[in-house]
């Protein structure tokens, strides 16, 4: 039965039956490469033609084709055939290429009619012929790749089989004639002037001319001196297969896109739809995520080849649903940065093929591999059980509330995300469609664990108490420059990367990221440079500057004024408000950052949040007075320090305990830049502290001052200091309580669900942890231990 008997398939069985045809693929690829038969095919679309073929994403207006017999060197009846598309629109170039005019196409068929007309044509010509099979020949491949699937993919028309394979008579003419000009550059006009056959007659309308043109051509390369055989045929995927990447594959740059503008919910396959036509890379598809673990609406694409990726490269701004999509190069590192892994327990939860993946996300902590089986029940089994979870851990073993869950088909993952934001526990669950690249992203981030053996061994330092953070200064000399307009996802090696040679005049630790209360990139940065004259020409040389497509504007400023900005506070053409540390009524407190600290930190280290993760640096020479050298200062020789460092500022300054500099640093943990810092000053007494601290661990994460103090309340403060109740001393109380609550964050802004609370004595705090612990806050039992 010839291969081009029409298939009957509803659209929407179509995601499933590829699976079945992508098992016969290699069968019709090799029955192409043996066919005895060629249909030189020509399409014309409603826009641009020729090089530009699909560029514009008008639809298809015009088939024509002509049967070649390639054993008795004999040629079918050409067939011309016009289609009609959903928008009645022709562009003037079209108009004059093509000579059509709006009132031949509303007579036409629509497309999937005219397919429909072109299988039944050929086949009946190939019955007649005696002949078994045949494969589309082409003039380029923008016809195939440009043309046909995305609009075939958009309006969910089933392609005939011939569509996924075809030969190219550009790349057949340049094995016979490999000095007629590169293979882009040909046309049918002058491969046939390079043969000397004559071109055919001047008067032929659009689409017969060329069709006409290719079989001339196509018989002179099988006659003799060239006896050519058509055997290298060029094949389309049926489907986009996932899979897993690991970070030492080499990556060809040559073939990497990034994506941007997808809507947020957009899956691999989606993109991989997107890009039809054009064959992707088994796993070369991955979505890219921010800070926060949300995607950002961009995703890098690896196809099979370069040419591939130019294709790809053409449908810059072409629309996914209502939104166009942005198409940019990229590189291979970059693809790998994002969906290479090393993790073998990834390694083996992906190696289950044919899998559709599912995130959870906002999973209670105590939630159990039962709890979510049992969550997503009996209509939706997870594949292979307990096996086909992942749930995704911070280096300490704490869960993230995020987890991943292989289904053996769509059925069983569309009816599990109909349960998303039903209620597990206490908490909503969010479920969306992911991918193998999003489960090695994820894990990536939550398991990168500081170089804690590059640290250089501790030294024994006696270091002052703080009584403000060293980088705050008050002075107004303008040796400093800020950074507005950066791009969200800007790190600071990008920053010293836009600073270019201006880096080596940057202060030790005097890039200072700012995000806003909500913990997230403001778009903003400070500089502390080595004299104003420095920030000057700075200003002066990187102003609008280009970062990631983005300018970034860059002005001169002083410290006082970077100060105010850092700690909360606005500067703008109405000048300085303050920031909202100076404000009395301000929860979280931030009094810490002013004044001493009121009690000794414990120096155990699983108190604080891991260590910010940085890679060394090497030592730049400078033509400057070099700065002092980074030291690692361990908290237990400077708890003072150490806490002073961790106040919740960082809701309000997020700058990295450890930015880079042009002297080197390493993977420090927080309180290292105050110590470098405080090194180089005369040394202080150090303030002798009194009281104690209840450390709090397990608290919901939107809990505030108020919740904490009413959950020790009668045991901030002894009976006999304040024994009046009324009106006026309560209010005293009340703020005073607050300045006694510390609310920790990490590293990103956000609550960590942990606090310190100070009492008056150590008894004091051993019976509130005694009484209080394991009491319930909002649901959540709360965790008490006394620090000494």
């Amino acid at each position: 039965m010839p291969k081009t008997s029409k298939v009957v398939r509803p659209v929407t069985q179509e995601k499933t039956n590829t699976r079945v045809l992508d098992q016969f693929l290699p069968l019709w690829s090799l029955m192409a490469s043996h066919s005895d038969t060629l249909v030189v095919f020509y399409g014309a679309t409603a826009g641009a033609n020729g090089g530009k073929l699909g560029s514009d994403e008008r639809e298809i207006i015009l088939l024509v084709w002509q049967i070649v017999d390639l054993r008795e060197k004999k040629v079918g009846k050409l067939q011309r055939c016009l289609a009609k598309p959903d928008t009645l629109e022709l562009t003037e170039q079209c108009k004059e290429e093509t000579g059509l005019i709006l009132d031949d196409l509303c007579k036409a068929e629509p497309l999937d009619r005219v397919l429909q007309q072109f299988q039944q044509s050929v086949s009946n010509e190939l019955k007649a012929l005696g002949r078994s099979s045949y494969t589309l020949c082409v003039d380029g491949p923008l016809v195939v790749r440009q043309a046909f699937h995305p609009e075939a993919s958009k309006k969910n028309i089933v392609l005939p089989d011939c569509f996924y394979s075809f030969v190219d008579l550009r790349k057949e003419f340049h094995k016979c004639c490999p000095n007629a000009g590169p293979v882009k550059e040909l046309t049918v006009a002058s491969m046939l002037q390079y043969v000397c056959v004559p071109p055919p007659e001047a008067e032929e309308v659009v689409g017969v001319k060329e069709v006409k043109g290719m079989v001339l051509l196509t018989l002179h390369l099988l006659s003799d001196p060239y006896n050519h055989k058509f055997t290298s045929v060029e094949t389309v995927n049926y489907k986009f297969e996932s899979g897993a990447c690991s970070k030492t594959e080499p990556v060809d740059s040559e073939t990497v896109i990034r994506a941007r503008g997808l809507p947020w919910q957009s899956s691999d396959q989606d993109i991989a739809r997107f890009f039809k036509g054009l064959n992707i890379a088994k796993g070369g598809v991955a979505l890219c995520l921010n800070a926060q673990g949300r995607r950002n609406g961009e995703a890098l694409v690896r196809f099979i080849n370069p040419e591939n990726r130019d294709l790809a490269l053409e449908r810059h701004k072409h629309h996914m649903g209502n939104r166009y999509i942005e198409v940019y190069r990229a590189t291979g590192e970059e693809f790998l940065k994002i969906a290479g892994g090393t993790s073998n327990e990834v390694a083996q939860f992906l190696s289950k093929e044919n899998q559709v993946i599912i995130r959870m996300r906002g999973l209670p902590f105590t939630a159990t591999p039962e709890d979510v089986l049992a969550f997503l029940g009996p209509e939706s089994p997870v594949t292979d059980g307990r096996e086909g979870l992942l749930f995704v851990k911070y280096p300490d073993g704490r869960p993230t509330g995020d987890a991943f869950v292989l289904f053996a088909c769509e059925e069983y993952a569309q009816n599990a995300l109909k349960k998303h934001k039903q209620i597990l526990g206490k908490r909503y669950i969010e479920l969306f469609r992911s991918t193998a690249a999003e489960v090695q992203q994820v894990l990536n981030r939550c398991s990168s664990t500081p170089l804690i053996s590059t640290l250089p061994p501790p030294p024994v330092v006696s270091v002052p108490v703080l009584a403000t953070p060293p980088f705050l200064s008050s002075s107004s000399t303008r040796d400093c420059v800020r950074l507005r307009g950066l791009p969200y996802t800007a790190s600071i090696e990008d920053i010293l990367e836009f600073m270019g040679e201006h880096t080596i005049d940057i202060k030790p630790h005097g890039v200072h990221m700012v995000l806003n209360q909500q913990g997230r990139p403001s778009g903003d940065a400070f500089i502390q440079m080595k004299s104003s004259d420095r920030a000057f020409m700075v200003a002066q040389k990187c102003h609008k500057k280009m970062m990631k497509d983005r300018y970034v504007e860059v002005f001169q400023c002083s410290a006082e004024e970077m100060s105010f900005v850092l700690m909360g506070g606005t500067l703008n053409r109405s000048g300085l408000s303050p920031p909202p540390c100076k404000l009395p009524c301000l929860s979280p407190p931030t009094f810490a950052a002013f004044q001493p600290p009121a009690a000794i930190l414990p120096s155990e280290p699983a108190l604080y949040q891991p260590p910010l993760l940085a890679t060394p640096r090497p030592v730049q020479p400078s033509a400057h007075t070099a700065a002092p050298a980074l030291a690692y200062y361990p908290p237990q020789h400077h708890p003072q320090l150490y806490m002073n460092m961790n106040m919740n500022y960082t809701a309000y300054y997020p700058s990295p305990p450890v930015s880079p500099s042009t002297v080197g640093y390493f993977a420090a943990q927080p309180g290292a830049m105050a110590a470098a810092v405080a090194a180089a000053a005369p040394p202080a007494p150090v303030v002798s502290q009194t009281g104690a601290l209840v450390r709090m661990q397990g608290l919901p994460f939107n809990t505030g001052v108020k919740d904490i103090l009413s959950f020790f309340q009668g045991y901030q403060y002894a009976p006999d200091e304040y024994s009046s109740v009324n009106g006026s001393v309560c209010n005293e109380l009340k703020e005073l309580q607050a300045d006694t609550v510390l609310v920790l964050y990490d590293l990103s802004g956000q609550r960590s669900g942990e606090a310190l609370v100070t009492f008056p004595s150590p008894e004091a705090a051993r019976r509130a942890v005694t009484e209080r612990s394991d009491r319930l806050l909002s649901g959540q039992p709360v965790r008490l231990a006394c620090c000494s």
